[in-house]
């Protein structure tokens, strides 16, 4: 199947393929027929599928066809968790779209507003905003959505987690009643359920892979390690074998400076990004990092959304994530579009309860495999795998405190603010 038998137009078309796309992904190729249609559309599918394309290129083919936005009005608006993604999806509609006469922008948290209000004076096809840079802008009328045709929620799973819902359903107040909504999320918990119900009618149901599942295009192993001794293993794994490109993720802010340090000190080049970091600084690191200037990225996994790289070669997980589907989502940073790629995760004892949920998760066995001169005092047993919990029902959402200064992608994840106690860090505070 090629896109034109998808049915988009020649401006899209001329787009993609100077771009090197032939031919759709499987979630493009469900999804894109049906947004052509005006259908609100429901789908499950992981990081690296293609996903982004699947909304943004139907989107601009219909926003193509309709009226002109008039001042301060928004035809299409992508709602993100992060700043990463929210430019990522921006930089994606701005490049297929460059053979059209529409505007899109991107507004998020972490910077001045003002330069944003100015570039939504005109009017925008397609924004990609982050919940609470939004908010901010429509409380002082530099946004309107009264011409408001098309809503996306990207990575929704990842908004709830993050604390977003509140924020979420004062925009949906706002929104016109009639539009086209579609959601796009890793997983389908029951929050996100609850959520869809209130949110899309009638919707095609997209499913590219089995759900919590992992990319069949990563290795992935596990080295058992003491925890003392991890710093020296990811040295040693990275010089050893000679990697570079390295993804590394670190479950607190104060533990991705930590290692960034060491990690310079025994000659490797490297950078932290999280949310303690301003935006022009994750930015920077971020290119560095694409163009090879840095050997190693360490991020949390807040920050980490929404990271494209491609062809990323390997991802390390420092730490093992507290939630256990941040596990998927961090992996899926490589193994991407179809490239092979290998995702080592360095875990000590005191993790053990971590990795039980996260292959209780998947519903598989991660291979253990010994790294010479690592062998840990304190084995890891290997737990036989059980049937997955089954999803409770959602609590009713509690205010998330102080919404005047908002981060965005700053606040901490409710989810981990619920397990802080059980944090084998010993950071009761959970942070990022």
């Amino acid at each position: 199947m090629s896109f034109a038998e998808l049915g988009l137009n020649d401006h899209l078309l001329q787009a993609l393929s100077e771009k090197g796309y032939q031919e759709p992904t499987p979630i493009q190729a469900a999804a894109i027929p049906a947004v052509l249609e005006g259908r609100d559309v429901m789908a499950a599918a992981q990081t690296g599928t293609g996903k982004t394309a699947g909304f943004v290129l139907p989107m601009l083919q219909r926003l193509a066809q309709g009226p002109r936005v008039r001042a301060n009005s928004v035809r299409a608006l992508v709602l993100t968790p992060t700043r990463e993604l929210a430019a990522q999806v921006e930089d994606n509609a701005d490049y297929y779209g460059r053979h059209t006469t529409l505007k899109t922008e991107v507004v998020f948290g972490g910077v001045k507003i003002n330069p944003q209000m100015q570039r939504l004076r005109g009017g925008v096809d397609l924004l990609v905003a982050t919940p609470g840079r939004l908010l901010d802008l429509h409380s002082q009328n530099a946004v309107r959505f009264d011409q408001l045709e098309i809503l996306v929620l990207d990575e929704a799973d990842r908004m709830l987690d993050m604390g977003f819902i509140r924020d979420i359903r004062k925009i949906l107040n706002l929104l016109p009643a009639k539009r086209q909504n579609l959601l796009f999320s890793a997983t389908f918990s029951a929050e996100i359920k609850a959520l869809a119900k209130d949110l899309v009618h009638n919707p095609v149901e997209v499913s590219v892979s089995p759900e919590n599942a992992t990319a069949h295009t990563v290795e992935q192993w596990i080295i058992p390690v003491d925890k003392s001794a991890k710093t020296r293993a990811l040295i040693e794994l990275i010089k050893r074998n000679a990697w570079y490109q390295v993804l590394v993720f670190s479950r607190t802010k104060h533990g991705a400076n930590r290692l960034v340090a060491q990690l310079d000190k025994a000659g490797i080049k490297a950078a932290a990004i999280h949310g303690n970091k301003s935006q022009g600084a994750r930015t920077r690191a971020l290119q560095e990092f694409k163009d090879g200037d840095i050997q190693v990225l360490v991020a949390t996994d807040i920050a980490a959304r929404g990271i494209d790289i491609k062809e990323l070669p390997h991802v390390i997980n420092f730490d093992l994530p507290n939630i256990a589907e941040d596990y998927v989502h961090r992996i899926g940073r490589t193994g991407r579009a179809g490239s092979v790629g290998e995702a080592v995760s360095l875990v000590s004892l005191d993790e053990l309860d971590l990795l039980i949920e996260i292959e209780r998760l998947t519903q598989a066995k991660i291979e253990r495999r010994e790294m010479e001169g690592f062998v840990p005092n304190n084995s890891l047993p290997d737990v036989a795998i059980k049937a997955p919990r089954k999803p409770q029902k959602p609590k009713k959402s509690k205010p998330e405190g102080d919404q005047k200064n908002r981060g965005d992608d700053d606040r901490k994840p409710k989810a981990q603010r619920q397990r802080r106690r059980r944090s084998p860090s010993g950071d009761v505070n959970g942070n990022r």
